[in-house]
């Protein structure tokens, strides 16, 4: 039987297998004139899964007058692409066909992948830095103990709207030290986390699976032009030193801030272990390391393919998981 897990994302769509062995990452921004209903026509013609499994944040993309409609959307371009059996990953880390309310829906890949992990690992804070967000969430007894929409965790810093490519470095920072002094930061879309993660070597050009802020290249001189930017200049007006200096200075308070939301959480729960996952796993490393906390990779125990994709992943195990489990009742051996 082949299972798949999707994790529909506003700008990513993630999908894996249960064995790990499919692992695919489209970039399909829902805010635009979106290409997920024929985008998810052609994974199911291409993989034929036997029985799928969603998970989804995308409700969230602005082309939508709210949560519920967002939702609405994406389960009737799962429905109608996919032949097989389909259930769906709430807030709670459960499966269900169609909840009661579909709220219980909304920004869930979190959900999933603490539920796996809560059931391999145990306790500890499960971090995973992707493209556009950091999701901090503490694990107990096997469930996690987070706030159940992104509203709630944003209070209680267990989310934390930084990732490893699509975030504006005019939100990280207001001012950065250059060579004529400290200057402030243009509040412009010139640069975005990619480009300072691909020019200090911490992601290569494959990673870069979004959009650039200029629309231009994504070589290492594209992201330097871009980064220049950021402080109203040109690659004629700044040394290559300074850019370089610019990418450490938006790095370091990116950590910074991740670093900080990660001990409110740890303090709140009593917990100082740390389970790493997604493309930014290199950031949480770091944070771990400043606060003195064991720090388990998901890349290192199931792959860095899997780690990039988790969620979509989680919601394929646990719907394996199930299916086992229900077997196993109805035929005992």
């Amino acid at each position: 039987m082949r299972i798949i897990g999707i994790d529909i994302g506003g700008a990513n769509t993630k999908l894996a297998s249960s064995d790990g062995e499919i692992i695919e990452l489209h970039y399909i921004p829902l805010w635009k004139d979106t290409t997920l209903p024929v985008s998810l026509e052609d994974i199911a013609q291409e993989l034929e899964p036997d029985m799928v499994s969603v998970a989804m944040t995308g409700e969230l993309a602005d082309c939508f007058e709210d949560k519920v409609q967002g939702i609405d959307f994406i389960m009737r371009s799962v429905k109608n692409a996919f032949k097989s059996k389909v259930m769906y990953i709430d807030n709670s880390g459960n499966l269900c066909e169609e909840p009661e309310n579909l709220r219980d829906l909304a920004a869930a890949n979190w959900a999933a992948s603490t539920r796996l992990i809560g059931s391999e690992l145990g306790d500890c804070i499960f971090v995973d830095v992707g493209s556009t967000t950091s999701d901090i969430i503490p694990i107990k007894d096997g469930k996690h103990m987070a706030g159940l929409t992104d509203f709630s965790r944003l209070v209680r810093s267990e989310l934390f709207y930084a990732g490893a490519l699509r975030t504006n470095i005019a939100y990280l920072l207001d001012k950065v030290k250059v060579t004529k002094g400290e200057s402030n930061i243009a509040s412009e879309l010139f640069s975005t986390t990619a480009d300072v993660y691909l020019l200090l070597g911490d992601i290569e050009e494959d990673l870069y699976t979004c959009e650039t802020a200029d629309g231009s290249g994504k070589s290492k001189g594209d992201a330097m032009r871009r980064l220049a930017r950021v402080v109203c200049a040109d690659l004629t007006e700044i040394s290559a030193e300074e850019i370089y200096s610019i990418a450490l200075q938006a790095k370091e308070r990116q950590i910074e801030l991740l670093t900080a939301s990660i001990k409110t959480v740890a303090q709140r729960n009593g917990l100082e272990r740390i389970v790493s996952a997604g493309i930014g796993e290199f950031l949480i490393k770091e944070a771990a390391e400043r606060l003195g906390f064991e720090c388990i990779s998901v890349s290192g125990r199931w792959g860095a393919d899997v780690s990039k994709v988790f969620p979509a992943y989680a919601a394929a195990k646990i719907l394996e998981d199930e299916i086992t489990t229900c077997t196993k009742r109805d035929y005992p051996s």
